[in-house]
């Protein structure tokens, strides 16, 4: 597939800016029915191996959103967290009102504990064959439960106060819920003694 770094194979000046039609039938579609997509600049990540802030570079990135192939798993575990389906679906509609796919919503949580951050996820499913049109019955390789398009995002103005964060003193300076996170932890660690 090629170097998908930072902007993918995109030329300057051009902005990837997909509609949910196009990221399901040009995209997602192709893919699950091993057709050739050009141009081919979404990359195939497998099962959800990396934590949301490890994408770039291994992602395809269009401004604050990060775009990749995986396969369908129950249990969507990374290194650091876990992403926690919402109960938000969508169906996708092709331009001549047939239903051609469903996004799901899901956030991205830190720890065994689920702390919410402000990573989100949409996935793009296909529809079963049955219920998205002839185009789709006509591909005998298309496994629509196989393959999923995945758009990464981090939410504006949504991060969860961290616990023990009571100062009154803004400088104007907006942390991340990650930096949240970790300056949260450093003062846990200012209680543990360790040995000489």
């Amino acid at each position: 597939m090629g170097d998908h770094g930072c902007r993918g194979n995109l030329p300057p000046g051009f902005v990837f800016s997909p509609t949910d039609e196009e990221l399901v039938l040009h995209f997602l579609h192709r893919k699950a029915s091993l057709s050739p997509c050009n141009p081919d600049i979404i990359p195939d990540l497998g099962l959800y191996p990396h934590d949301p802030w490890q994408l770039e570079g291994k992602a395809l990135s269009s401004g604050n959103q990060w775009y990749y192939f995986s396969q369908v798993m129950e249990k969507q575990v990374t290194e650091n967290g876990f992403w926690k389906p919402l109960d938000t679906e969508e169906p996708i509609f092709s331009s001549a009102g047939k239903k051609v796919g469903l996004k799901k919503y899901l956030v991205y949580c830190i720890g065994a504990e689920g702390v919410e951050t402000s990573w989100m996820m949409q996935e793009y499913h296909l529809c079963n064959s049955k219920l998205s049109g002839t185009s789709y019955k006509r591909n005998k390789n298309l496994d629509c439960h196989q393959w999923i398009l995945c758009r990464v995002y981090e939410r504006e103005g949504s991060c969860i106060q961290s616990v023990g964060n009571t100062s009154d003193d803004d400088d104007g300076t907006e942390l991340s819920c990650l930096d949240e996170m970790f300056l949260s932890m450093d003062d846990d660690l200012d209680d543990i003694s360790f040995p000489n």
